[in-house]
């Protein structure tokens, strides 16, 4: 594929760019991103329910690191992105755990003495049981015997029947009861968690809430009638997350490996076990040696547990406490496709959105037109992501049934959406389309779409090309670019990439597009030592970054070595960095990250050039995993107007940024920016939420 010089990587080994002290660890870079959402919902300037909609974010995130990163460095560091293990693997261990139980505590209290109160002058009071008043319990207790209680299932456990099993993320009530032989047993109770998550309790013009394992826990009695209650206490669970997809030979070997993987992972190991503070060291025993669980990742917490549920509350009917609505925009060239052609806009001139501030709905669109035009052949596309109820499937399909040949790389090792991704799949394959489930060795993460039309004598591609997924739910959510394009060479190489993906076609060295594992890590060096030797030409050397993790190694050492030639390099980091500022070779780096309202999804890469600006964005981060071990596409935007766009009104917008914007410090803290007083203030998801910079000519 490629000759070994070609392969071989910058060698740093033994430089002063080699120093451990010039990184800044991974997981603890990650807990910092944990703390900056935390921050969102410590921010007054936000409203109330978006700040619990964020402490429960906060918690989500939390559940993830334990289902993925904690089991890996459980053995010794090794994972998919590691180039090396930490020196002190264990102590590592603890630290990272230390850290989470810490930040765990804060946002329990957090919620406790200051969201608590806040949602209470707002009439909206999220009660314990035991606040209550009789007729309010009575109430309560009525909706527990009606709407609760045909739900639930007793589980016991005794010489009869196993220990029962434990779903992941599940939140159950383990009990100790007295039967009438003065025995004491065990036995647990799932909380439904299909029902709703809280209880509500009429209050006149005031609305109260009660969490439904405290209304379970009061009306046990129902469930063990003639036993003595001895001990409730609420625990839950996180198992591994992570599943390992080997090949396999035989027809669908690949699918029928993922699908029994999903299905195993309700069955892995666990991670953590979280039990409530007050539960007794006896029952804290059983469930330890029941569930298999080390004593070192069994831990007492503050209750309730599950704080993620606090999502559902976060959606109630206040739109006094939400954002406002989010207004999208569409270019005027597109806002009326159905009366014009989607495809002469594009011909016109390559088209650029923003999302979320831009609708999503173009590329919707450029599929609907394609699956129904008499003159399109084909449709090929990269399925990573695409939620339920997908309008992008749906106009596949409707290709198929206009006799449309379909084409679908559709990746199974999406984490966590693998059954879904699954039964896309599947419901493509039975509609006819020519489905391939990414590659064995390979996640094909690239978000890419090829439209073949027939125009005249001869065939012209159409290529749309993204940061983010085909997903319409996150595309309201998630700040991400796309590019829709007829340009002949980027055309040819989006077709290089599907014939790669689903033939025999050897990769090659690529142009336009920067194509993972096969050169964007080649391309992406070249382009760095470039930007060196402009500096050293002209001093006028500017490197601008943006994206969602930044821990490759020898990407920090060429940034380092460009600072070091006296190069501005700006980084926008949403989570993990590993770049330390601050230091001897890191004085011309600034890192910034920003979190708000809309999750930073985006990937661009800006290259000074000497003046002859060139931007790139699409779909790989900056680390290994995205360079070496995934299929990635990133384009470059070639249109000069576009160009400006992205530099002026985007990536200058993200660096003067002084309400959302963190700065990474050496230790590796991160500190709101410090807006002068005589500054105004400057936040680039409102201003674009509100319209500025948006609906600009292509």
């Amino acid at each position: 594929m490629k000759d070994p010089e070609t392969n071989a990587r910058l060698s740093f080994h033994g430089s002063i760019f080699d120093d451990p002290a010039l990184f800044i660890d991974r997981d603890l870079s990650l807990i910092e991103f944990q703390r900056r959402v935390f921050e969102e919902a410590r921010d007054e300037r936000n409203p109330l329910l978006e700040r619990l909609r964020f402490l429960s974010i906060v918690v989500s995130n939390f559940d993830e690191f334990e289902m993925v990163r904690m089991p890996q460095l459980a053995q010794s560091g090794g994972d998919e992105d590691s180039e090396s293990a930490p020196a002190d693997a264990l102590a590592h261990f603890d630290r990272v755990r230390h850290e989470i139980v810490q930040c765990m505590r804060e946002v329990r209290q957090y919620l406790r003495e200051l969201i608590v109160p806040a949602l209470a002058r707002e009439r909206i009071h999220l009660l314990d049981y035991s606040q209550l008043s009789p007729g309010e319990r009575t109430q309560v207790d009525e909706f527990f015997a009606r709407s609760i209680l045909p739900a639930l299932m007793p589980l016991a456990f005794d010489p009869r029947r196993p220990f029962p099993h434990i779903p992941n993320l599940s939140l159950h009530l383990a009990i100790l009861v007295r039967d009438g032989a003065d025995i004491e047993r065990f036995a647990c109770v799932e909380v439904p968690p299909r029902l709703p998550q809280f209880v509500e309790v009429s209050r006149s013009s005031e609305r109260g809430f009660v969490w439904i394992e405290q209304v379970l826990g009061a009306n046990l009695t129902l469930l063990f009638p003639g036993m003595e209650l001895i001990e409730v206490a609420p625990f839950r669970l996180v198992r591994h997350g992570s599943i390992s997809i080997e090949e396999r030979s035989g027809a669908g070997s690949l699918l029928d490996n993922v699908e029994e993987s999903v299905r195993q992972r309700e069955f892995a190991p666990v991670s953590v076990l979280l039990a409530a503070e007050h539960a007794s060291p006896r029952l804290l025993d059983i469930l330890v040696h029941n569930l298999g669980v080390s004593s070192s990742n069994a831990h007492r917490t503050g209750t309730p547990l599950a704080l993620g549920r606090l999502s559902q509350f976060a959606n109630l009917n206040r739109p006094d406490l939400h954002y406002p609505p989010l207004k999208q925009t569409t270019p005027a060239a597109l806002i009326k496709r159905r009366q014009s052609d989607i495809f002469a806009v594009i011909r016109q001139g390559d088209v650029l959105l923003h999302h979320p501030y831009e609708s999503f709905q173009p590329i919707v669109d450029f599929l609907e037109q394609a699956a129904v035009d008499p003159n399109v052949i084909s449709i090929r596309c990269i399925l990573y992501r695409t939620g339920a109820n997908s309008a992008v499937v749906d106009a596949l399909l409707a290709a198929r049934r206009h006799g449309k040949q379909v084409g679908a790389v559709v990746e199974l090792a999406a984490r966590f959406d693998e059954a879904s991704n699954v039964n896309c799949g599947r419901v493509l394959e039975d509609a006819g389309a020519h489905v391939v489930y990414g590659m064995v060795d390979l996640k094909v993460h690239g978000k890419l779409i090829l439209v073949v039309r027939r125009e005249g004598t001869t065939l012209r591609s159409y290529v749309h090309i993204g940061s983010g997924n085909y997903n319409t739910a996150t595309a309201r959510l998630y700040t991400d670019l796309s590019l829709f394009t007829c340009n002949e060479a980027i055309a040819a190489e989006a077709t290089e990439v599907f014939n790669y993906l689903t033939g025999y076609a050897a990769p090659r060295t690529f142009k336009k597009l920067l194509v993972a594992p096969v050169s964007l890590r080649e391309q992406l060096r070249a382009l760095i030592l470039r930007e060196i030797d402009w500096q050293t030409k002209t001093g006028r050397g500017h490197l601008i970054f943006k994206m969602n993790t930044f821990i490759d190694r020898e990407m920090a050492q060429l940034l380092y070595k460009a600072s070091l030639a006296g190069v501005r390099v700006d980084l926008i980091v949403r989570g993990a960095c590993c770049v330390r500022p601050g230091t001897v070779v890191s004085k011309n780096i600034r890192v910034r990250s920003v979190v708000g309202r809309f999750l930073e999804h985006s990937r661009i890469y800006f290259f000074g050039n000497g003046g002859n600006d060139e931007v790139y964005f699409g779909s790989a981060d900056l680390r290994p995993r995205n360079l070496d071990r995934r299929v990635e596409v990133v384009v470059p935007v070639l249109h000069p107007p576009l160009i400006r766009r992205l530099r002026d009104e985007i990536l200058a917008l993200y660096l003067a940024d002084n309400v959302k914007a963190r700065e990474l410090q050496s230790d590796g803290r991160y500190e709101r920016v410090n807006r002068p007083t005589d500054e105004p203030p400057i936040s680039i998801q409102q201003l674009l939420a509100e319209g500025m910079a948006i609906d600009r000519p292509n």
